[in-house]
């Protein structure tokens, strides 16, 4: 069996193949003054044999008891190799090798053919020549990777810096992938390098040529800025599923077939957009006819003249570089595009300026009259809303008087009542005195006048109380002078509440509610407005008795109706509370109960003002109005007020 026969299949089940060559050497007297060198090309371990006798070992094979070891050939020098020339010799190979464990899972000295040179027996010229060509390949190939992984990075901070234009980071990503690709070919070996480490170069390199195919299409495509139709998505995918067939099949077939597709979509997208090219597009169209001419001419020449390296360097040089300088060159006229883009319209918008300068001064004159016409209205409907404002202050203020006025009148009728019954008992009274008199009984006319006495002291009484009433009720209704006074808030309190319910009463005779109080006596005097104060306390009692009364009309007898008018002092605070078990507010209109207008009440039963009015009236003394509901249940308003008696 010759070493080109031997192949993956002839492995044992653990991937092993080991195996014998023998072959007979006989060297022409000829070649009595030339020295030769063995060099041993493949990755299996070999014992090699001469006449039978050990004459060198390449790696172990494990027939001396030791551990397998393979060999690397990679920048192996060849061993003396000298024979007796005019005698037949036996040269006999005892080797061992195992299939890789990366696709296409072949044997590892199949790698880049090189079983087809499994052992080569050379002069000193060639290993020289050999050196020299390996050393001129490794300077071309990072001359190669130097300049796509320079303009690769140069791509990176150009896509990064002008991020609006998106072919910028296609060309970045495109010569990437190409920089990898350069490093990943395995036609140059290195030194150092496993055979694992070579197995996956070549199974990356598979794939990394098949996304270089697929990235240039793309950009060719957003350059040209055709759309992505659905034969260019197949042709992408067919392109991949080729690189992944390169990786399990080692011949040149997928990668044929990835070639011919590419060309196929250059051709194609070229010749349907040559007329409409301009500008910076021709230069990715130069790159791409110089990247395929050098590419045919490097297969051309290796085909015609196989042993001229150095043509296959420079077209290889010109098949690398090609494509990413031409895109170096499409970026750098795409900048003076755009600075030129940039010139024009800054022309178009100086020129825009200038008339539209003109025209701004024009509607400068246009708006200035306008605003002062519009000013001049705006003042007028100010001061008229200021007006309607303070008619709106005075009608809720002459709403909220309105609603007592039957409280008035009951509050008033009680003294009254009291002051015409003493008056009539004094009439009747002077009556007994003159008789008395006119009798001559001294001592009982003195008795009698210290009744009547009494009597007027009690008229006297209840026509004050009758008088304070009436100067409340004014000072409620007139306009405050905003000057603070010492108020008994508990006073003020229970007066509005009497004062309501006696309202609400006269209005609605089956109307009925149990009012509860509890007053903190050490609050003493407050330093407020008193009508201002009074009015909030009247509005919120008022709200008070409508909850509690809707409520009862909704509810069962079991119901009963309670409104309680609470003072408490806190710290440097007083605290008055008005609460009602009333429906209580919902929730979804909870934020608005102080906005001005907003009422829950049906149209014609409240003007929406109340509220708005007292939370101003509480702001205004530097304190708090507060609100605490729960539905079904009940509301209670707070007045936090500041504990001032100065």
């Amino acid at each position: 069996m010759k070493p080109s026969q031997l192949s993956g299949k002839l492995a044992e089940k653990n991937g092993k193949l080991e195996g014998w060559l023998r072959i007979k050497i006989k060297l022409d007297p000829a070649f009595s003054d030339t020295t030769f060198d063995l060099y041993m090309n493949a990755w299996a371990a070999s014992d090699i044999y001469v006449d039978g006798s050990l004459h060198c070992t390449f790696g172990n094979t494990g027939a001396n008891g030791k551990p397998f070891e393979e060999y690397n050939p990679n920048y192996k020098p060849p061993l003396p190799f000298n024979l007796e020339k005019g005698n037949e010799h036996i040269l006999a190979i005892h080797f061992v090798d195992f299939l890789s464990a990366l696709p296409p899972y072949n044997l590892k000295s199949e790698m880049q053919n090189r079983i087809r040179s499994f052992i080569i027996i050379t002069t000193p010229e060639f290993r020289k020549l050999d050196l020299d060509l390996t050393l001129t390949f490794h300077a071309f190939r990072t001359i190669w990777l130097t300049a796509n992984i320079i303009l690769c990075l140069l791509f990176w901070l150009l896509a990064f810096q002008n991020r609006n234009e998106k072919n910028f980071f296609i060309i970045a990503v495109y010569t990437t992938v190409l920089a990898f690709t350069i490093y990943c070919d395995q036609s140059i070996p290195t030194q150092g390098f496993t055979y694992a480490f070579y197995a996956f170069l070549r199974v990356a390199w598979a794939i990394l040529v098949s996304l270089c195919g697929i990235f240039s299409l793309l950009l060719m495509l957003r350059i040209f800025k055709r759309k992505i139709s659905l034969s260019f998505k197949i042709s992408l995918w067919l392109i991949f599923a080729a690189g992944v067939a390169l990786v399990f099949f080692q011949n040149v077939y997928p990668l044929i077939f990835e070639l011919v597709l590419i060309i196929i979509n250059y051709a194609y997208y070229i010749t349907t957009s040559w007329k409409t090219l301009k500008g910076a597009q021709w230069a990715v169209i130069v790159g791409i006819i110089l990247t395929f001419s050098f590419g045919l001419s490097l297969v051309t020449g290796g085909m015609v003249a196989p042993e001229n390296y150095s043509l296959g360097l420079l077209f290889s040089t010109g098949l690398f570089l090609s494509s990413p300088l031409s895109l170096l060159v499409y970026v750098a006229m795409r900048f003076k595009e755009i600075i030129k883009e940039v010139r024009e319209n800054a022309k178009q918008v100086v020129k825009l300026s200038e008339e539209k300068k003109e025209q701004a001064l024009n509607q400068q004159k246009i708006l200035q009259e306008e605003v002062k016409r519009q000013t001049a209205e705006i003042r007028t409907t100010l001061d008229n809303l200021k007006s309607t404002q303070s008619q709106l202050i005075q009608s809720e203020k002459m709403a909220s008087l309105g609603e007592l006025t039957a409280g008035i009148a009951h509050e008033i009728q009680n003294p009254l009542n009291f002051v015409n019954n003493f008056s009539d008992v004094n009439t009747e009274l002077i009556d007994e005195v003159k008789q008395e008199i006119d009798k001559g009984n001294t001592n009982e006319a003195k008795t009698i006048l210290d009744d009547l006495k009494e009597n007027e002291q009690k008229i006297n009484h209840h026509g004050k109380r009758a008088d304070a009433i009436v100067k409340n009720m004014l000072q409620h209704s007139r306009a405050n002078s905003g000057k603070k006074e010492l108020t008994d808030i508990n006073a003020l309190a229970e007066e509005y509440l009497r004062l309501s319910y006696h309202g609400l009463r006269a209005k609605d005779k089956s109307f009925n509610a149990t009012m509860k109080t509890d007053f903190d006596n050490s609050i003493g005097k407050v330093n407020v407005i008193p009508q201002d104060i009074g009015r909030v306390i009247l509005n919120l009692i008022n709200n008070a008795f409508y909850a509690v009364d809707e409520k009862k009309k909704q509810s069962n007898d079991e119901y009963e109706p309670t409104v309680s008018v609470n003072t408490k002092k806190e710290k440097d605070k007083i605290e008055i509370k008005v609460k009602d078990n009333g429906n209580g507010i919902p929730q979804k209109v909870l934020d608005k109960i102080f906005q001005p207008f907003f009422t829950t009440k049906p149209t014609g039963q409240g003007t929406g003002l109340g509220l708005s009015l007292s939370y101003d009236i509480v702001k205004a003394h530097g304190g708090e109005l507060k609100v605490e509901t729960k539905e079904g249940e009940g509301t209670a308003f707070i007045i936090l007020l500041a504990n001032s008696h100065l």
